[in-house]
């Protein structure tokens, strides 16, 4: 059996996000969202979500490039004088890693973040980040750790085989193979972790070697090669800016939703398979 998991990330990033996302979920093929607890229209994205009980929302756990739930007193060690978490990924990593006081407060902010999801009312669908970071064995072990409290059952392997997706998107073959070899060892030691902590996962993505630049011949090729198990496609959709507007008309368009039909693939949820 084929299933497709067709998500939009950083849903409550903002007002726009949020509009691309209840539209492409009731006019076009959008099935999941990962909410981001601490953004700025979060409590926008929450009440939209609850008006639409068929979307699987999950959690985008923010631990870089964005701003934490708890005050930025109780974790300094994670945030910089204005209060936001670090920008630079690997800098943060080996923070993350090295620093007893941070990876504690680390801990601590994850922890909030799922209370933060708790308190919405929305069914915990599933759990990713932002940026990929819980490839971060530190941030996966927080994760699973704290998600066990809290119900979580389904964890985002960010994993797209290098061959498939470029015979999609016939572009930067080498980019990909090189991103898939970096990765590779750290997916494999999440694949086993997820495994041992009895959770569900996806089997593959699509969206990360073209992040922002998705194009309709890289996404109909996809599904068109769509293979068994679970698939997730993830978008950064949104009603303004040049590239989140071209992955709102994707998710939108009769295209994606003519080649889905046409492979009769099951759309949802980790936890439900919508139609």
């Amino acid at each position: 059996m084929r299933r497709l998991i067709i998500t939009a990330d950083d849903f409550g990033l903002s007002e726009s996000v949020n509009e691309a996302v209840q539209i492409a979920h009731r006019e076009g093929v959008l099935t999941a969202a990962s909410l981001m607890v601490g953004a700025p229209a979060a409590a926008d994205a929450v009440a939209r979500a609850h008006r639409m009980p068929q979307l699987a929302v999950g959690l985008h756990v923010v631990v870089v490039q964005g701003r934490p739930v708890l005050p930025p007193g109780q974790i300094p060690d994670l945030v910089d004088a204005t209060g936001r978490f670090a920008d630079a990924l690997g800098k943060a990593g080996v923070r993350y890693f090295f620093h007893p006081r941070a990876r504690a407060q680390l801990g601590a902010e994850i922890r909030a973040q799922f209370e933060a999801f708790r308190a919405s009312g929305l069914t915990l669908d599933h759990v990713n980040a932002h940026n990929h970071m819980h490839l971060h064995p530190t941030i996966l072990g927080l994760i699973l750790e704290v998600g066990r409290d809290y119900g979580m059952k389904a964890v985002r392997v960010p994993f797209e085989p290098a061959l498939r997706s470029w015979r999609a998107a016939r572009v930067h073959l080498t980019a990909r193979i090189a991103t898939n070899a970096f990765l590779w060892p750290w997916v494999a030691y999440m694949r086993a972790r997820i495994r041992a902590a009895g959770l569900m996962s996806n089997d593959i993505v699509f969206g990360m070697h073209d992040s922002g630049a998705v194009s309709e011949r890289g996404v109909l090729g996809f599904v068109e090669r769509l293979p068994g198990g679970v698939t997730e496609m993830y978008f950064h959709p949104a009603t303004g800016g040049e590239a989140p507007a071209q992955e709102f008309r994707l998710l939108t368009g009769e295209p994606l939703r003519a080649a889905i039909a046409r492979a009769g693939i099951a759309r949802g949820g980790y936890l439900n398979t919508v139609r």
